[in-house]
């Protein structure tokens, strides 16, 4: 398949999954109000005022922005946002308004995700736009909201990736760890587009301002020359800020505590990036030595740190712990939440808690009376979701014993034939590396609605199901049963 189409398959497939699911689609709407209200006359400044004030921590830091020092010679002591928008400028307070977009809805799918990778590359995304304000900072350049932007979504492609591709992703942290290269590098082979270009059809296809799409671009290091002073255009600087940005968020965070190591890298960084950025190295490398003493900064760091440590301990970890972290991250959201999202979550859950090879939702159809694969994780679930479907007629087999169930049931050996001879052909051809397995009912009204599927495809993998794991199971089951029971009074209800 030639690359660009590849690339529209890819990015379609993506887009899709997006949809289904209803997360980052919420995101490109409060995106799209933003940059709407950016783009011109007197009736946008209103606007964006509005979109300011609906929000009270944007609203304390766009007036927080407009007193700072860098702006203290429009007057200071600005107490309103209508002011704070005359004084800042439309476009800075625009960028500020999208970075903290990105951010809070960064922070929110954070809490919601189970996985370690997915955590990790947040935290470094958050921190890496704390440095980009800091070298704004520091430069006192009235250009930080953008530089921030850009960083953020320069990390975006892979973030994407992570989210919905969990397939590709998979493959693409096992090329780089079998050929001891990064999962940058490895992107395009996997995926036929890079992360970076990844980022860029979202950009395009969310608006952002060309500004932002510019700086988004890769930064050509080698391209500068060494024996003289550097003055870049502003694309030019807003790249060299977001790829530092990036780079030094990694080597803040290098694995297994070393701290010469850290230093190391955060030196070797500062060398290559502080001509362009126009710092001397010491003052540069010195004020990022400040930055990870400060809290927001050593918050993600510790995170990171912690997060590296959880994923060298393998199965040591407690998996009743991260069952009911994942059920008390679905209380906190209201009934009326979007079905996909909040599958995903339990899905995720089960497979960072129980560390099962797959996780798969089927989700009842009542009009055809089956149950349908709708989502899941794992290696290869892309194509083996569409093969897996059974109707909801009673048969002799375990799928039709769990929807009449109220608990959930968890076959310890797929292959003894006890249980072999009641799992059914169509699964048994569709999954025949199942090991072990549980299947969980979700009821909603005394009905089944869905059932969760998760296994270990290998009997290395296998274990038994603890009985207080047994019970967050089946209590994550249930706590799923609200949204269904919600979604379908929502239907009943609609004229």
């Amino acid at each position: 398949m030639p690359d660009t189409q590849q690339r529209h398959a890819l990015t379609r497939k993506l887009w899709s999954r997006i949809n289904e699911r209803g997360d980052f689609p919420l995101l490109s709407d409060s995106l799209r109000a933003t940059i709407s209200a950016m783009k011109g006359d007197d009736h946008d400044i209103t606007a964006l005022a509005q979109i300011v004030l609906s929000d009270f921590t944007l609203t304390q830091r766009v007036i927080r922005l407009a007193n700072s020092a860098m702006y203290m010679a429009f007057g200071g002591n600005i107490t309103t946002v209508s002011r704070a928008l005359v004084v800042l400028g439309i476009e800075a307070v625009g960028h500020l308004v999208l970075g903290l977009k990105l951010v809070d809805h960064f922070q929110q799918s954070h809490l919601q995700l189970q996985r370690l990778d997915a955590k990790l590359e947040l935290n470094r995304a958050m921190l890496a736009g704390c440095v980009a304000r800091k070298v704004c900072e520091v430069r006192e350049l009235l250009t930080s909201e953008e530089a921030v932007v850009c960083t953020l979504m320069r990390q975006l492609g892979k973030l994407l990736c992570i989210f919905y591709l969990e397939s590709e992703w998979t493959q693409i942290r096992e090329h780089a760890l079998e050929y001891r290269r990064t999962e940058d590098e490895v992107s395009a082979e996997v995926l036929g587009i890079s992360f970076e270009e990844l980022g860029e059809d979202a950009a395009e296809r969310w608006g952002l301002p060309a500004v932002i799409r510019r700086g988004m671009e890769p930064f050509d290091l080698a391209g500068l020359p060494a024996d003289q002073d550097v003055v870049l255009d502003h694309d030019r600087w807003l790249r060299a800020v977001a790829s530092f940005s990036v780079q030094m968020s990694r080597s803040m965070t290098i694995a297994g505590g070393d701290v010469e190591l850290r230093e190391r890298r955060m030196r070797e960084t500062v060398q290559r990036y502080a001509h362009a950025l126009a710092v001397a190295p010491e003052p540069l490398y010195e004020i990022m030595e400040e930055l990870t003493r400060e809290r927001a900064s050593q918050r993600f760091i510790q995170e990171i740190d912690d997060l590296h440590a959880e994923s060298t301990q393998g199965g040591s970890h407690n998996a009743e712990r991260t069952l009911r972290e994942g059920m008390r991250d679905l209380r906190s959201l209201p009934s009326e939440h979007h079905l996909g999202p909040v599958l995903a979550m339990a899905s995720e859950a089960m497979l960072a808690g129980m560390q099962f090879s797959r996780t798969i939702v089927f989700v009842r159809d009542p009009r055809r009376h089956t149950f349908e694969a709708r989502l899941g994780f794992g290696r290869g679930i892309e194509q083996l979701l569409p093969q897996l479907r059974f109707n909801e007629i009673f048969s002799v087999d375990v799928f039709h014993l769990a929807i009449t169930n109220s608990v959930g049931i968890f076959i310890e050996n797929a292959s003894d034939p006890k249980f072999s001879v009641h799992i059914p052909r169509w699964f048994r051809d569709a999954v025949p590396d199942s090991h072990a397995f549980v299947l969980l009912p979700v009821r909603a009204d005394k009905d089944t609605v869905a059932l969760i599927y998760g296994d270990w495809n290998s009997a290395q993998l296998a274990r038994k199901i603890l009985p207080e794991e047994m019970a967050a199971l089946n209590e994550l089951a249930r706590e799923l049963g609200r949204f269904f029971g919600h979604a379908r009074t929502a239907a009943r209800e609609a004229p």
